[in-house]
């Protein structure tokens, strides 16, 4: 699925930008962006439609493209899950909203759940031309550090929420959004050492529950990765004009460094497992070297000659993330 927002999804982000000064868009997005990195929360950060408005020039495009990239592969790992139903935990402006009904057209009825009034008009505004699942959507103002009885849906997404809640809260958060998940729970947080972290404990804690782990994971294993070493994958995403002058940069492009995970109800079916790829492949003329995550919960090196034309013609169209099919 292409990491681009969606048209009517660009469109509406577009008319937010009439009659807005650049320079000044720009400078308030330099200061959301600064006060994240700083570990403020978007309690404090976006307290204001142009707050809203800055974010989702600055941010929106990589948390879609994100959170896009995982749910085209969960729907690849599950083909025969369909959702009618969706929860979009800590949705913010809805990204995560948009990439599911970008990868399951056929939702029907969706709830966006965020603490951030601005976030939730700014979903709204947003979803005024796009998908009747959007349009409709039932918008609740909850705070997922307070779990309440939120409502069941098909599909559950979390998409970079956790890292705004502190330690101590997040498995009653995990537990909460499991509650509510009748098929599949999906988590998606920053690429960075301490947000798998995060991901590792609610895998433990999801595990324990009784959740199926789907993916990127191929086993229930512990994970095999030794500190400073890390789980992560990453999805490059182009930059519009506008977001060039956001952030600072000439480059056209910007790579969005992610971690996620997909638990499921035992009722989801799943192909077999595969060995999923875990850094960028290492091409040299005898042949392909892969780092992979395995099913057996190890991470092992796996080379793939050249000479063996069948299984060489399939590893060099394979990246950072994909699996590598077991040989036949």
């Amino acid at each position: 699925m292409s990491p681009d927002l969606p048209p009517a999804l660009r469109q509406a982000a577009d008319r937010l930008l009439e009659g807005v000064s650049r320079k000044g868009l720009a400078e308030q997005s330099a200061r959301i962006s600064a006060q994240y990195r700083a570990g403020q929360t978007s309690a404090g950060v976006v307290g204001s439609a142009a707050d809203a408005t800055a974010y989702v020039l600055t941010r929106l495009p990589a948390t879609y493209a994100a959170g896009a990239h995982v749910l085209a592969e969960a729907a690849r790992i599950a083909p025969g899950f369909a959702p009618m139903s969706l929860l979009d935990a800590g949705a913010g402006p809805g990204g995560a909203s948009w990439a599911a009904l970008e990868t399951w057209p056929g939702v029907a009825a969706a709830t966006l759940l965020d603490s951030n009034r601005s976030f939730l008009d700014m979903a709204q505004t947003l979803a005024a031309g796009g998908p009747a699942a959007l349009r409709d959507a039932q918008r609740l103002r909850g705070d997922l550090t307070a779990p309440q009885d939120w409502p069941a849906a098909d599909l559950v997404v979390a998409s970079y929420a956790l890292a705004e809640i502190a330690p101590a809260r997040q498995a009653g958060t995990i537990a909460a959004l499991w509650a509510s998940t009748l098929g599949m729970l999906v988590l998606i947080e920053p690429g960075t050492p301490a947000g798998h972290g995060r991901i590792l404990t609610a895998r433990e804690g999801l595990i324990a529950a009784g959740a199926t782990i789907l993916g990127p994971c191929p086993h229930h294993a512990p994970c095999p990765l030794v500190a400073p070493d890390w789980c992560h994958f990453v999805q490059r995403l182009p930059r519009s004009r506008d977001h060039r002058l956001a952030k600072g940069g000439e480059v056209p492009f910007e790579d969005e460094k992610f971690i996620y995970l997909v638990a499921a109800r035992p009722a989801v079916a799943a192909g077999r497992r595969e060995a999923r790829i875990l850094a960028p492949p290492h091409a040299v003329k005898p042949g392909i070297t892969f780092k992979l995550c395995t099913p057996e919960g190890t991470a092992a090196p796996r080379f793939v000659p050249r000479r063996d034309k069948p299984a060489y013609a399939a590893a060099r169209h394979l990246g950072w993330g994909d699996v590598l099919p077991a040989a036949e």
